[in-house]
C-alpha cells in the first residue's frame, strides 16, 4: 500500500494532470481491492474512500449505500490528492438528497454502531469540536458527531439518556492524536458500552446508556462541517465508514493494520439492472408463471404457444404473434386476459394484474429471463418474509437442554401441540403459530424446568458473587441473559428481570428464589421461545448481526442453540469474518449433533413421519406387520447416514446407491433374492449390497418412499412426489369437477393402463403427462414396496417410461427402474433441488424468485464430482442468503 502511494507521488511529476488523476484513481481502487480481505464487511452501512478523480461528488461505495452520495459545496476549498480528500478551508460536504433514512433506521434497529475514520489533521488546534463526520440537523441537534477538539477526539451520541446534542459526550484525553495519519474508531454496543480507539489501541471508554429510538431520521450526513457551516474541520480524509454494529477490538486492530485503504464497492444482486428488467422479473414473470404456464410451457404448448421462454413467447402460436411490444391493444396476450378468456377454466386475472401486463407491453415488453421457472413463483414474497420464528418442539427441547441442562423431552412432547409440515418442513416460520395451549404449556414447563435445576450451582457458572447488590445481580442477569436468550439483553429487559429480584429481596425472599424466578421468566420470554431478527429497514437485504448469525449457524447444523464458543465469537464480532464462520462450521460439522440434524432434514423432506400412521388394507396386504414401517424408516436413515457421513459420498448418489440396510423381515417383505436376505434369527439391521443392474438401489426403491402411492401404488401420487420433491416441478390442483378417486387395478388393467387412459384424454393429458410417466419405472414395486413381475391379478408389470424435466420440451426415455435411478442421480435439476430444499430448511421459510440469484450463486460453487453433505452445508452457511435478511419499511414512511 505504501509503495502504491509512493508511485502516485512520483507520477505526479511525470504525467500530465489529467492522466495522473486517472491513474491515481485506478491505483486507489487497486489498493482498495487488496484491502478487501483485511476489512470487515458485516454490518457495513456506509463507506467513503475518496477515490473519485475529480468533481464535486463523494460516493458511498458500500454494498448497501445507506450513506448516499454527498456533494462538496465549494470545490475551491478542497483538493483531491493521492486517493485522499484534502480540506483546507471552511468546506461543507452534504447529502445530495435530504435525510439518510436507511442509515438512521439501521442504526436505530441495531441500537449499536461503529464510526471509523482515517484522517490526517491539518492542525491540532481545531475546536468546536471540529466536525469530521456528523449526522445532524444543525450545530446543536444531532444523531451522532465524530469530532476533533484540539489533540483529542470527541464523540457525541444522541440516545434516550443523552441530550439532543449528544451530551454528555465521550472524549479521549489531550494528545490522543498527533501529526500524521491517524486511525480513529468509535464503537457503541447494544448494552451501552462505548469505546474510542486511536491507532488500534484503547483511548477512552465509558457508558452511553439508553437506546437510539429518539433519533431523527430527517437529519443528514455531513463531512468536515455542519450543514450550515461554523464547525469546520481541516486536514486530509482517507476513509470514513459507518457500521450498524460495534466492531470488536480484534477487528479494530485488523483495520488499523490494513491501513487507510477501503474495499471497493461490492456489486449487489440488482446492480446494473434496468427498471424494465426488474419490472418484468418482479411483476410480470410471477403472473405468467402462476396463470399462463400451466397450459403454455415448453411441454404443453397449447395452441403451439410457449410463454416460458423469450424466443418462443415472441414467436407466438398457431394464431400468430401474441405480444406486440409497445402496443398492448394489438397484443393477443393482453386481449385474452382483458376479456377474461384466459386463463381457461381458472379464475381470471385481477384488475391490477391486467394493468401490469398492459404496462409491460406498452413499455416495450422487455424480457430479461432465459426461462421462467414456475417453482420460483410458488411462494409470494410476503410469505417468505418472517423475522420471528417460534422454536419447534424439538428445537425447544434441545434449547432447554443446552441452556440449563434439563431434559424436558417427555413433558414437552406431551404438553406442546405437534408442529405440522408446511411447504415440506415443520420449521416453516409462517406455520409456527402460538395459541393458548402453547402459552399454558410454556408456563408449566418453565416451572418444572427450574424445579429440576440446582439454581445456585447454575448461577455460579456466570458469577462468583451470589449477592443481591445491584452490581452483582445485574452482572449475573446480564451474563445469564446472553446464554439463555442467545443474545445480549436489551436495557428494558435487564430492568424487568432486575425488578423481579428486587421484589423478592424486598419481600424477604432468598437469593435462590430470586434467581429461580428470573430463569423461569427467561424461559418464557419471546427471546427464548422465538428466534427474532431485526426487520426494520428500507425493504432491501441488510446484514444480520453476529448473534443472529450464530443462531442461524447452530440451528441449521445442530437444531439447537449456539454453544459457548459460537456465542463468544458473536460477541467479539468474529462472525462477520468469512474465515471465522468457516472455522466454526467445520468444527460443528464434526459434532454428532450435525449428523442428527442432517437426518432430521431428510425425515421432514421425505415426510417419513407418515410411516407412523401407515395402515394398509388388510384385504390387499394380509401379511402386513406394523413393525415393518419402523424398519422402512430406519432403512432410509441408516442408508443416508452411511452414504453421506461414513463414506462421505456425493449427495446425488442417494438416488442410485448400490446398497441399503435391512432387517431379515424387511428383506423378505421386499421379496429379495434369498442370497441377499441377511442371515441370523434376530431382526438386526445388516448392510446389503446389490449387484450391478439390480432393480433396487437408491431412495426411490425404499419402502419409506414407495408407500407414498398408497395401497394401489398410485402413479399420480408417486409421479407427483418425483415431480415436486425431486424436480421442483409445479402442477396446479385439478378443477373442482374432476373425480380424483384412485382407480384400482383389475384383471387386464394395471396402474400404468389407468394412467395411459388419462394421458389419452385431452382434458387430463396436459398436466398428467408432466408427472405420471415419472412413476412408470416404479410399477413393479407394490404399494408397500415389495417387488413383483406381475400384480395380484396376473397382469404383467413393466418398469420402462419417460421423464420430463421442468423446462424441457421433450421427455427422456428410460428402459428400467435402474436407468431411472441413474438419470435422477445425474440430473442437475435434482441436485439443484437439494440445494433449494436445504437452503429453505436452513432459513425456515419458502424461497421466492428474489432468492434465485443467491441460490444460483451457491449452485455455481458445485464441485465437479458433486456436493458432499459437508461441502453443501458449509457453502450455504457462507452464502449471502445466510448473512443477510430482507428488511421491511415502516408503514408511515
Amino acid at each position: 500500500m505504501v509503495q502504491l502511494r509512493a508511485v502516485t507521488r512520483v507520477m505526479r511529476g511525470i504525467f500530465p494532470v489529467f492522466l495522473y488523476s486517472v491513474i491515481a484513481t485506478l491505483l486507489c481502487f487497486v489498493e482498495a481491492s487488496g484491502a478487501d480481505a483485511e476489512r470487515s464487511s458485516g454490518g457495513l452501512m456506509a463507506l467513503y474512500n475518496f477515490c473519485e478523480s475529480g468533481g464535486p461528488l463523494v460516493r458511498d461505495v458500500s454494498p448497501g449505500g445507506a450513506g448516499g452520495t454527498l456533494q462538496i459545496q465549494d470545490l475551491r476549498r478542497v483538493e483531491r490528492r493521492d486517493g485522499a480528500l484534502r480540506i483546507f478551508g471552511d468546506a461543507v460536504i452534504s447529502p445530495l438528497e435530504n435525510g439518510q433514512r436507511k442509515l438512521s433506521r439501521a442504526l436505530m434497529a441495531s441500537n449499536s454502531l461503529s464510526l471509523e475514520a482515517w484522517i490526517t489533521p491539518g492542525s491540532l488546534n481545531q475546536k468546536g469540536p471540529a466536525r469530521i463526520l456528523t449526522f445532524s440537523g444543525n450545530s446543536s441537534e444531532r444523531n451522532f458527531t465524530l469530532g476533533q477538539d484540539g489533540s483529542a477526539i470527541d464523540v457525541r451520541l444522541r440516545t434516550t439518556e443523552t441530550s439532543r446534542n449528544g451530551i454528555p459526550s465521550l472524549s479521549t484525553g489531550e494528545e490522543a492524536i498527533r501529526g500524521g495519519v491517524v486511525h480513529v474508531v468509535y464503537t457503541r454496543d447494544r448494552q451501552g458500552r462505548a469505546v474510542i480507539y486511536i491507532n488500534g489501541s484503547l483511548a477512552a471508554e465509558g457508558g452511553v446508556g439508553g437506546t437510539l429510538d429518539n433519533w431523527d431520521d430527517g437529519f443528514g450526513l455531513h463531512i468536515a462541517n455542519e450543514s450550515g457551516g461554523g464547525r469546520p474541520w481541516t486536514g486530509s480524509l482517507h476513509l470514513l465508514a459507518i457500521y450498524s454494529r460495534a466492531l470488536s477490538s480484534e477487528e479494530v486492530s485488523r483495520h488499523f493494520e490494513a491501513g487507510p485503504a477501503a474495499a471497493d464497492s461490492v456489486e449487489s444482486s440488482v446492480a446494473g439492472r434496468s427498471e424494465e428488467e426488474l419490472f418484468f422479473e418482479n411483476r410480470v414473470a410471477p403472473i405468467l408463471a402462476n396463470h399462463c404456464l400451466e397450459c403454455h410451457d415448453s411441454a404443453t404448448r397449447e395452441g403451439d404457444l410457449d410463454l416460458s421462454r423469450r424466443a418462443s413467447a415472441f414467436a407466438g402460436g398457431k394464431g400468430g404473434k401474441v405480444i406486440i411490444p409497445g402496443r398492448s391493444g394489438e397484443s393477443e396476450l393482453w386481449l385474452t386476459v382483458h376479456h377474461d378468456e384466459m386463463p381457461d377454466d381458472r379464475y381470471p386475472l385481477s384488475a391490477d394484474q391486467k394493468a401490469v401486463i398492459a404496462k409491460w407491453i406498452d413499455d416495450g415488453a422487455r424480457w430479461s429471463l432465459d426461462f421462467i421457472d414456475p417453482a420460483l413463483y410458488l411462494s409470494h414474497v410476503g410469505v417468505s418474509d418472517h423475522h420471528v420464528r417460534r422454536l419447534t418442539v424439538e428445537e425447544y427441547i434441545r434449547s432447554v437442554q443446552s441452556a440449563v441442562g434439563v431434559d424436558i423431552t417427555d413433558m414437552a412432547r406431551r404438553l406442546l401441540p405437534a408442529d405440522l409440515r408446511a411447504d415440506g418442513f415443520r420449521n416453516t416460520a409462517y406455520n409456527l403459530t402460538v395459541d393458548l395451549k402453547h402459552i399454558h404449556a410454556y408456563s408449566e414447563l418453565a416451572s418444572e424446568i427450574v424445579r429440576r435445576m440446582d439454581v445456585r450451582d447454575f448461577a455460579r457458572r456466570f458469577s462468583s458473587r451470589l449477592k443481591f447488590t445491584d452490581n452483582d445481580m445485574g452482572a449475573l442477569i446480564t451474563a445469564m441473559g446472553i446464554w439463555i436468550h442467545r443474545a445480549p439483553l436489551e436495557e428494558h429487559e435487564l430492568f424487568a428481570y432486575r425488578g423481579i429480584t428486587t421484589s423478592v429481596a424486598a419481600s424477604g425472599g432468598t437469593y435462590g428464589e430470586a434467581v429461580s424466578l428470573v430463569i423461569e421468566a427467561m424461559l418464557q420470554s419471546p427471546r427464548f421461545l422465538y428466534r427474532i431478527e431485526n426487520q426494520i429497514g428500507d425493504g432491501t437485504a441488510w446484514p444480520v448481526d453476529g448473534f443472529e448469525m450464530a443462531s442461524r449457524i447452530s440451528y441449521t447444523l445442530w437444531g439447537s442453540p449456539p454453544d459457548a464458543d459460537l456465542l463468544a465469537a458473536a460477541e467479539k464480532g468474529d462472525l462477520y469474518d468469512r474465515q471465522s464462520v468457516s472455522g466454526h462450521v467445520n468444527r460443528m460439522l464434526d459434532d454428532p449433533r450435525a449428523i442428527r440434524q442432517s437426518l432430521e432434514f431428510f425425515r421432514q423432506w421425505l415426510n417419513l413421519d407418515r410411516l407412523n400412521s401407515l395402515n394398509p388394507s388388510a384385504d390387499h396386504f394380509p401379511d402386513w406387520d406394523p413393525s415393518l414401517a419402523q424398519d422402512m424408516e430406519k432403512e432410509t436413515l441408516m442408508f443416508i447416514e452411511d452414504l453421506l457421513w461414513k463414506q462421505q459420498r456425493p449427495i446425488h448418489q442417494i438416488f442410485d446407491g448400490d446398497f441399503t440396510w435391512l432387517t431379515p423381515r424387511l428383506a423378505r417383505h421386499y421379496r429379495l433374492e434369498a442370497s441377499l436376505v441377511p442371515d441370523g434369527p434376530g431382526q438386526e439391521f445388516q448392510k446389503v449390497i446389490f449387484p450391478e443392474g439390480h432393480p433396487r438401489g437408491g431412495l426411490l426403491t425404499h419402502g419409506s418412499v414407495l408407500t407414498v402411492g398408497g395401497d394401489e401404488a398410485s402413479m399420480v401420487s408417486r409421479g407427483l412426489f418425483v415431480m415436486i420433491q425431486l424436480l421442483r416441478g409445479v402442477v396446479k390442483d385439478p378443477p373442482p369437477c374432476v373425480d380424483t378417486t384412485p382407480v384400482p387395478s383389475k384383471p387386464g388393467m394395471t396402474q400404468r393402463t389407468v394412467a395411459l387412459e388419462r394421458l389419452s384424454d385431452g382434458s387430463c393429458a396436459g398436466c398428467h403427462k408432466k408427472f405420471e410417466p415419472l412413476a412408470f419405472g416404479l410399477e413393479k414395486f407394490d404399494g408397500l414396496g415389495s417387488y413383483h413381475q406381475m400384480d395380484e391379478f396376473g397382469n404383467a408389470l413393466r418398469d420402462d417410461g419417460q421423464i420430463l424435466v421442468p423446462g424441457a420440451a421433450e421427455p427422456v426415455e428410460y428402459e428400467s427402474s435402474n436407468e431411472l435411478m441413474g438419470f435422477l442421480a445425474s440430473s442437475s435439476r435434482v441436485e439443484e433441488t437439494i440445494v433449494w430444499k436445504l437452503t429453505q430448511f436452513a432459513l425456515g421459510r419458502p424461497l421466492a424468485y428474489r432468492d434465485a440469484p443467491a441460490v444460483n450463486a451457491i449452485i455455481e460453487k458445485r464441485p465437479q464430482r458433486g456436493w458432499t453433505w459437508k461441502e453443501l452445508v458449509r457453502t450455504i452457511l457462507l452464502s449471502d442468503l445466510m448473512k443477510t435478511s430482507m428488511t421491511e419499511t415502516l408503514e408511515n414512511e
